[in-house]
This record gives structure tokens, sequence and C-alpha cells, in this order.
């Protein structure tokens, strides 16, 4: 029996609406921040706005991965409010949860769809410090006017991974401040700057 002591949305109607609209709005405008408000109260390791998308896209079919770094009272809240599933396996997950992107596997350890099913591929929530102290990137591509840069703190080896010329397939991204996102999808391509 999973029981947790941390409730879940405070509103979970209108708090899971305002989420999934601005994930919505995120992964359509690639580098622009949005900021939902939300009533939660998240587990440790877990931060406010990630935690919310949890909430709001994990259910009783989807499968997820969560980076083993992460405190195991994650596990607990997420089955108790959502009822996903969990595997070891990376492949296998249509999400994966990354508190630290420093420690995360390979992109290529994630399932990136197929040609006849890219819709298949695993999407990583990605929590990451801040959008300013990393190396900026420029980000150009659908949903982009010109261009847009920003600055989230992640690994050079994230962005050199994210190259590979593989589209449709490839893997859409969610990162998450405390209380931002900003989308990543696959179609983007971005350039140090």
């Amino acid at each position: 029996m999973v029981t947790t002591t941390l409730p879940g949305l405070g509103d979970p109607v209108h708090d899971a609406q305002r989420t999934f609209r601005a994930l919505l709005e995120a992964i359509a405008h690639p580098g622009q921040l949005y900021t939902p408000e939300v009533n939660l109260s998240s587990p440790t390791g877990l931060m406010p706005i990630c935690a919310a998308a949890c909430l709001t896209l994990l259910d009783l079919e989807t499968t997820v991965w969560l980076q083993p770094s992460l405190p195991a009272g994650i596990k607990d809240w997420l089955r108790f409010h959502t009822g996903c599933q969990f595997t070891e396996s990376s492949k296998a997950a249509d999400f994966a949860i990354i508190g630290d992107a420093c420690l995360q596997p390979e992109l290529k350890a994630f399932n990136w769809g197929s040609a006849e099913d890219p819709e298949q591929s695993t999407t990583l929530l990605m929590q990451v410090e801040d959008f300013a102290s990393g190396t900026a990137q420029q980000l150009s591509g659908a949903g982009i006017l010109d261009s847009v840069s920003f600055a989230p703190k992640l690994p050079e080896a994230f962005w050199k991974q994210r190259l590979q010329d593989a589209y449709p397939q490839g893997i859409d991204c969610f990162l998450f401040t405390q209380r931002s996102v900003v989308g990543l999808p696959r179609t983007v391509r971005a350039r140090a700057i």
C-alpha cells in the first residue's frame, strides 16, 4: 500500500488546466519562459512546477523513469497521486524525470521513437538551476519567428547529443526551475553563442 503525507494540487481541476496550458505554450513557443500559478506542496527533490507537470501529464497509462539520484519519496508521491507505472529502463519510459542534468544518461539511452511512430519517444522533464547561468544557446526552428536565446544550466554534452538529425524521431524536453518552464521540442535547433 502506497501512502504519502503530501497533498497534490490545491485546486486539482484549475491548477491542472493552468499547468497544461503553460506546458502547451512552452512547447509551441520554444525558449519562452512560462510561469503558471499553482498551489502545490511538492516532495523533496521535485521542484513545484515540475511536480505540477507530473500531476498533469502522468496517469495510469504512463510509464516513468526516475533518475536514480532523486529521493525515493518522489516515487511514492507520484504513484499515489497519478497511478503511473515505473521502469528501470530509460528506453521503455514515456516520461523521464531528471533532477540533475549533469548525472543524466546520454540522450541515446532514451526512446527516440521510430519513423513510423515518432510520438512514442520519451519526453524529458528536466530540472535546472536557472535559465541564465549556463552557456547561452540561440534557438531556431518551428515556433520561433527569428531566433531566441536562453542559457539554462545544462552540460555541454546535452547540446551535442541533441544535434543528431533524426527528425521526425527525437526527444522533446521541458526544462523546469522552481516556478517556471521552458519547452525544448525536437524541432528546435540550438547553437552556442
